[in-house]
């Protein structure tokens, strides 16, 4: 809004507007999410937030337990229950509060207007029922379309994604295809209601690479083409540095960088992501090095979590660290991150 002085407003009678900002097609703001065990309660997710807007690709990476996958679950509620729960924060996708939504209507927004593309294609087909049936099932679903209809349209998904004689591999078996081809297959269900956002988790993790940087090309030329919004999961940064727009990294349940994927890797700021950029080879390394690990472990994620999680891997710790945990907050334009050392580093104070 632009500023004018109150003589000015008065002589032109120039209204005062608001500028309204349009809402991301997702936001999600402080979710938390806990499973309630025999022993004790598992802190997964301790008020994680994050936006995606349509046609882009945002990557969430951690290692293993970090609370990457029942991240994207808690948004379609698919968190199994008991144990558990999603207790705090909201999850807005166009406007609407999944959290607030019933069953049914839920239902009808899972593989429609939001898809899922899960980790394992060797497991996650029904091995007992014919490729084509998967996917006109999800078609007959959510679009009101004939059976001739929804198989034609199977046909076409299936030669979308790459896979040779479309017409015929409609008839085969989970068993008859590779694993490559399976994952064809799963992104073909993904896409045959149109959705609006495919949440793609780490669906690369049992493919070769050249497997690999296919299924990356084709996810990219679907995201360019009928501007579907990404959210990919992934530990390997080696695929997300080809994919995403931006890179949320998560550690313990929190997210501890955010930022653009050239930012991120031209000037990683966690000592986190810095350590899982050291741990990746290089090829244009003029000098062949050691790979650098991590030291330590991940904390108990069981009780309340005291000062920040990576604290006790941390070379940068200090008493601080030990009794506060660090909020999200910028260090440069869209590039925030959770962390004492780097946010007084950036505000030029001397440690």
């Amino acid at each position: 809004m632009d500023t004018l002085t109150h003589s000015t407003q008065r002589t032109l009678k120039v209204p005062i507007l608001k500028t309204m900002t349009a809402p991301k097609l997702l936001e999600v703001r402080d979710l938390q999410t806990k499973f309630f065990t025999v022993d004790g309660v598992v802190n997964a997710l301790n008020g994680v937030s994050y936006s995606v807007d349509k046609g882009e690709c945002l990557a969430i990476v951690g290692e293993s337990g970090s609370g990457k996958t029942v991240g994207v679950l808690s948004i379609l509620r698919l968190i199994q229950s008991p144990p558990g729960r999603i207790v705090g924060g909201s999850i807005f996708f166009k406007g609407t509060d999944l959290l607030t939504l019933s069953d049914r209507a839920l239902r009808n927004i899972r593989g429609g207007a939001i898809a899922v593309i899960f980790q394992d294609p060797m497991t996650s087909l029904n091995p007992v029922m014919r490729i084509g049936a998967q996917i006109t099932e999800n078609i007959l679903e959510h679009e009101r379309l004939t059976r001739r209809q929804a198989r034609a349209k199977a046909v076409d998904l299936l030669a979308m994604t790459g896979i040779p004689t479309p017409a015929k591999r409609l008839d085969d078996y989970p068993h008859q295809f590779s694993g490559g081809m399976r994952q064809r297959v799963m992104i073909a269900i993904a896409l045959s209601s149109s959705p609006q956002l495919i949440i793609a988790d780490e669906p690369t993790t049992a493919l070769d690479v050249t497997i690999q940087a296919q299924i990356v090309e084709l996810v990219k030329k679907l995201q360019s083409e009928l501007g579907t919004a990404v959210i990919w999961i992934s530990h390997d940064l080696g695929v997300v540095a080809r994919l995403a727009d931006s890179v949320a990294v998560m550690y313990a349940g929190y997210i501890v960088e955010k930022a653009p994927v050239d930012e991120l890797y031209a000037r990683p700021a966690h000592p986190y992501t810095i350590g899982l950029l050291n741990s990746l080879p290089r090829l244009d390394a003029r000098v062949k090095t050691k790979l650098q690990a991590i030291a330590g472990l991940p904390p108990n994620m069981l009780g309340e979590l005291r000062g920040c999680p990576f604290v006790a891997r941390c070379r940068f710790a200090t008493h601080r660290c030990r009794e506060e945990n660090p909020a999200l907050a910028e260090v440069a334009p869209g590039h925030a991150v959770a962390c004492w050392h780097d946010q007084l580093t950036h505000a030029g104070v001397e440690r």
